[in-house]
């Protein structure tokens, strides 16, 4: 089973810039997609062979999460159920046989940090509760972009973006305590070095020379660790200032 997570930085633009090749040449079973920015009527997806679940935030051009799955899901939810966190199309959740799968797109603590509070007091702490109820009935797997590089080694000026949002030590607090929890970060199961970065800043021609963070990510339930099989990043995919992001599982 392939599972692809990627940021698209709009999906419109995504659509321009050969996103249904992509989809086509790498056959995930799975995909999510975060920062989708429309509703599904606004932009139709043909992608045979997929169920399609979106998720859009009342803000028009903001935010969004869509899953596109070979296999019918047995139920789909959208958001945590908590009102204050539902209003931006953040979380998709799909239940399948031998497990849960949640799409989510944490939200940004903004370049002044006016969202941190939000985001490490209320969000991380609803979110990682709400990980924890869906486990209780069967394993998950979780995705998405995070918003947060974890450790030094996850970007490449650490010691310059210390207090800066998405190197804070709250938000970096809050991916220790989804560790704690029990979850495991899959690319680092297969690939301890640096260097392997999924954003980019448009700025300064980063991408090119691989100045960037790792910021999505895949976790798992520690029950799942024996079955993981790869943990890609697929850093030459263009089309977005991210790039997908790989989960196989035997």
């Amino acid at each position: 089973m392939k599972i692809i997570s990627w940021n698209v930085n709009g999906l419109r633009s995504a659509l321009k810039k050969g996103f249904v090749d992509f989809v086509k040449a790498v056959e995930p079973d799975i995909l999510c997609l975060q920062e989708t920015r429309s509703p599904k009527e606004a932009i139709p997806v043909t992608l045979p062979g997929y169920h399609q679940f979106w998720n859009h935030a009342n803000k028009p051009g903001y935010s969004g999460t869509v899953v596109f799955s070979k296999v019918e899901p047995l139920k789909v939810s959208n958001g945590l159920g908590i009102e204050k966190h539902d209003q931006e199309g953040r979380v998709i959740t799909c239940e399948f046989k031998d497990f849960y799968l949640v799409n989510v797109y944490v939200p940004n603590s903004k370049r002044e940090l006016e969202r941190l509070p939000y985001r490490h007091k209320e969000w991380d702490v609803d979110f990682l509760k709400y990980l924890k109820t869906l486990e209780k009935k069967k394993p998950l797997i979780f995705c998405g972009d995070l918003n947060v590089a974890h450790k030094e080694i996850d970007l490449s000026h650490p010691k310059a973006n210390v207090n800066n949002h998405g190197f804070t030590p709250q938000e970096r607090e809050g991916f220790d305590n989804i560790v704690k929890a029990g979850f495991i970060d899959t690319f680092r199961e297969f690939q301890q070095e640096g260097g392997h970065y999924t954003w980019w800043s448009p700025m300064g021609n980063c991408r090119a020379r691989n100045i960037g963070w790792r910021i999505d990510y895949f976790c798992i339930s520690s029950p799942l660790r024996s079955q993981m099989k790869k943990g890609l990043i697929l850093k030459d995919v263009m089309g977005s200032d991210h790039c997908p992001v790989v989960l196989e599982m035997k």
